[in-house]
């Protein structure tokens, strides 16, 4: 059912060149999507291209870009349109992390946060939803948040203030873009096997405390692989799921946080003493 849902479908996917992106661009080159792919690491970019082509998927264009760039992503839609037309779905998929206390995180760091996480997305959602809505023949927009866009997890305040604007905007279209045909899913991955694990900066701590690295490890031991989530995204644009979840703890956490409001909070409490001894 998730192949069929998207065999023949023109499809734009952001940060294809690694991880989630790369995996779920894959996957739907084996389904037969055509595929419009972007990412700003240029090489990892044209090894996604390569790989789908092998697959028997069909790539249409690539160029690499920063998504944080309005006039760049702007560019590449406008060429896209005029060569092929619009497009069916739209993935973004791109991101970035960084994790910190308030009295440890930089500028930069909120900055990037927003820039990338949830400005990147909008600029994509403005050069290409609109057009989708004028073509008339409905689609499918796939924003991926994280668990740091349900949970108030610690160290995640920059990061969160990207993820959870991101699913209060898709929560918006998911209703305003129903009466065009168009499904909304918000992506809400936790722990997931990628490079940004072992790249994440964690602001004000040294990643080589053995404390560190054992939580770090602990992370990683949870991780879902990216294939993993790109298969549930998948199935998630098929059967128009709003929520995508990539693990039950994740699920749970949410339904949890909603139905026991005061074990939740406690809850919290105790995990950001638990990180502050990090410090």
């Amino acid at each position: 059912m998730a192949a069929a849902a998207l065999d023949g479908r023109r499809c734009f996917i952001t940060g294809a060149a690694s991880g989630i992106g790369r995996a779920t661009a894959l996957a739907a080159a084996q389904a037969g999507a055509e595929l419009l792919l972007t990412d700003r690491d240029e090489a990892g970019l044209a090894q996604t291209a390569e790989l789908a082509a092998a697959r028997g998927g069909t790539v249409s264009a690539t160029r690499a870009l920063d998504i944080t760039d309005y006039d760049a992503v702007r560019e590449f839609a406008d060429d896209i349109h005029e060569q092929f037309g619009s497009v069916d779905i739209v993935m973004n998929i791109a991101g970035v992390s960084a994790w910190g206390t308030v009295e440890n995180l930089e500028h930069r760091h909120w900055k990037a946060m927003v820039d990338v996480n949830l400005m990147g997305p909008i600029h994509v959602i403005e050069s290409f939803v609109p057009r989708m809505v004028d073509a008339g023949r409905g689609g499918h927009l796939v924003n991926v948040s994280s668990a740091a866009g349900l949970l108030a997890l610690p160290w995640h305040a920059a990061y969160s203030a990207g993820k959870f604007g991101l699913r209060g905007l898709s929560e918006v279209l998911r209703f305003d873009l129903q009466r065009h045909g168009i499904g909304v899913s918000v992506v809400v991955p936790g722990a997931v096997k990628t490079p940004l694990v072992g790249t994440v900066e964690i602001a004000g701590v040294d990643r080589d405390d053995p404390r560190v690295r054992k939580m770090v490890a602990l992370f990683e031991g949870r991780a879902a692989s990216p294939e993993k989530v790109a298969d549930r995204i998948l199935e998630g644009i098929a059967k128009n799921r709003f929520l995508v979840y990539s693990s039950f703890d994740v699920r749970f956490g949410y339904w949890w946080k909603r139905k026991f409001a005061f074990p939740y909070e406690f809850v919290m409490r105790k995990a950001n003493a638990k990180f502050s001894s990090f410090l």
